[in-house]
């Protein structure tokens, strides 16, 4: 029997809210002068979290698909090179980004359907990629960071677009909340979403259904790679520079922030607002 998408969200691991609010109140009462509420501590925050939290979002969405992506980590930094590179070239950031997300959805693809594919555990495949295109990514780049301010200062308004503030409130936070609510809607209130839980739940009760489960999970990698190229370009702009270490350490950070929102580990549960909540606790703690 289904459920309407808000019974869903509603249904999965309150649990989490619960601990988030624990965690805020605790920290708002423990820290000194209570600096956690501090508009400059929080603009800091609002700054940092959504480097791991977009990517998060599509982790755990996979994740309710029954996978994983590790290799996140190495395309971040390898859609920042790109984008980086094409600023080099004299190409207009606003359609250097534009031409990045079609690349980060040719990665994601590339990952689902070797999965889907060969019918490995999506751990091990990951993994595999990761490593791979890091060892990309260093070949390419020889390990050196490349500044992108002189190529960024021409078109203020991109950066401004991307990390600028409204006041002190960082941008970033409203990219990292629209992204939330574009994907809760995906999962939580539309057929495909629920041919995500189904194919989460039970891969082979979902393809007697008529779902194709090859497509939904492959789906699910293209959208990785796409918010892969979000964050790359977040990243880049954010830090004046590409790095070849961008995004060390995301693969296991996104597991553990859907996992703390309550996405279970063998697919077929989680909830997107779970999710989101998830990756604050993280970064909180």
């Amino acid at each position: 029997m289904k459920k309407s998408g808000l019974s869903l969200i509603l249904d999965y691991n309150i649990n989490t809210p619960i601990v988030f609010v624990a965690i805020v109140l605790f920290f708002i009462i423990f820290t000194p002068n209570h600096l956690f509420i501090d508009l400059r501590n929080l603009a800091s925050m609002g700054k940092l979290i959504p480097d791991l939290g977009i990517v998060a979002l599509g982790v755990g969405m996979l994740m309710i698909c029954g996978e994983f992506d590790l290799s996140i980590a190495s395309l971040i930094p390898l859609c920042s090179y790109v984008f980086a590179t094409f600023l080099m070239k004299g190409t207009n950031p606003a359609l250097a980004l534009i031409i990045l997300l079609p690349v980060g959805a040719a990665l994601g693809f590339i990952n689902g359907m070797i999965v889907v594919k060969t019918e490995l555990p999506s751990f091990i495949i990951t993994l595999s990629t990761m490593m791979f295109w890091r060892g990309v990514v260093f070949i390419l780049s020889r390990m050196a960071p490349i500044s992108i301010s002189k190529y960024i200062n021409p078109h203020p308004y991109f950066e401004k677009m991307l990390t600028g503030t409204i006041g002190r409130f960082p941008l970033q936070v409203i990219w990292f909340a629209g992204i939330a609510i574009i994907l809760g809607v995906l999962l939580h209130f539309t057929k495909f979403g629920n041919w995500i839980f189904a194919t989460g739940s039970s891969k082979g009760a979902a393809r007697a259904m008529g779902i194709n489960t090859n497509m939904v999970k492959t789906t699910c990698y293209i959208i990785i790679g796409v918010l892969c190229a979000v964050v790359g370009t977040l990243q880049t702009v954010r830090l004046g520079s590409f790095f070849a270490t961008q995004g060390v350490g995301f693969e296991l950070k996104t597991i553990a922030a859907a996992v703390v929102g309550g996405t279970s580990l063998r697919g077929g549960v989680g909830s997107m607002l779970n999710i989101f909540l998830g990756v604050l606790i993280i970064k909180f703690i």
